[in-house]
């Protein structure tokens, strides 16, 4: 059961939730929240019980020592925070619920209702899952990122797709239909992280999801020091690649793969999308700051 703490009344709040495991290749996804608390400043409000949800042998708890000498222990659970976000261009403020958690070992039915309890308690409009997936993307060419939600009239609303996918699935997909199966609206946006450079951290992948974040809810995310971490992601990734001719061919054969399907696009959408993150951090710098920092199309979605 969830304890809330010190929670007060929401405005048109959404939940935004990753996971650990499965769904995070690269550690992208749970990567976009824990950036989202931090440049946030997002507030704990409480978390699952583990002893419902994890096998300890799996996923053990930490002992850790505190600044005093004190020893305490970090049991592994799914966490909630909350930050207030101020819209400039739309001269109002919302509410985020943030979701850390862990893949659950056990109960997954039990666990989804349990988040939902807890979103249709804090009155939340609209879930919002991320992962990420392993693909035969180039890692010198923007991440793609998919979307997908629950419903036609969402989708349509959106202009996202419908997922057709089937098969093995995580704990992300069976929140996101106990979602539809509640009638909760619920978007699912993965991002798609290089097979061949998976180990974490994968910030360029993480950035994406955050673009996608901020064109799905029409929102500025403060970025902070994220697309210079995607820029040294990238030219490590070059350093390495070129040290191996078989890996340099590779990439070279998955960038014109890239460059033809993405032809068609290269799009006044891609650009219009770019000139509306623009605008939205212009309106969040406030008059007179100049425009935002951070890279250009080519280094995120």
């Amino acid at each position: 059961m969830i304890e809330l703490e010190g929670v007060p009344e929401l405005v048109d709040p959404v939940l935004i939730a990753a996971f650990e495991g499965w769904n995070d290749a690269g550690e992208a996804a749970t990567g976009a929240i824990e950036h989202l608390e931090r440049e946030w400043k997002a507030s704990p409000i409480g978390a699952l019980d583990p002893d419902d949800y994890y096998d300890f042998q799996v996923n053990r708890p930490t002992v850790g020592i505190s600044a005093d000498g004190e020893r305490s222990i970090t049991w592994p659970t799914s966490r909630f925070s909350y930050a207030r976000v101020h819209l400039p261009a739309q001269g109002r403020t919302r509410d985020v619920v943030l979701l850390r958690g862990i893949e659950p070992n056990m109960r997954w039915r039990g666990f989804t209702d349990e988040i939902l309890e807890l979103a249709a308690e804090l009155g939340v409009e609209m879930v919002v899952t991320l992962g990420a997936l392993l693909a035969d993307a180039p890692h010198t060419r923007p991440i793609p990122v998919t979307s997908s939600a629950t419903e036609p009239g969402l989708a349509g609303r959106l202009g996202i797709e419908i997922s057709r996918y089937e098969g093995p699935t995580g704990i992300v997909g069976v929140l996101q239909d106990r979602a539809g199966q509640l009638d909760v609206p619920a978007v699912s946006l993965w991002a798609a992280v290089p097979h061949y450079v998976a180990q974490p951290p994968s910030p360029k992948a993480t950035l994406a999801l955050l673009r996608a974040v901020e064109d799905l809810l029409d929102l500025s995310v403060p970025l902070g020091e994220l697309p210079e971490d995607a820029r040294a992601w990238e030219r490590g990734v070059d350093e390495l690649a070129a040290e191996d001719s078989e890996v340099a061919e590779y990439v070279r054969g998955l960038e014109e793969a890239k460059d033809t399907a993405d032809l068609p696009e290269a799009s006044g959408e891609a650009i219009a999308r770019e000139f509306e993150r623009y605008l939205r951090r212009r309106g969040d710098n406030g008059p007179g700051q100049g425009p935002p920092s951070g890279p250009g199309p080519t280094s995120g979605r």
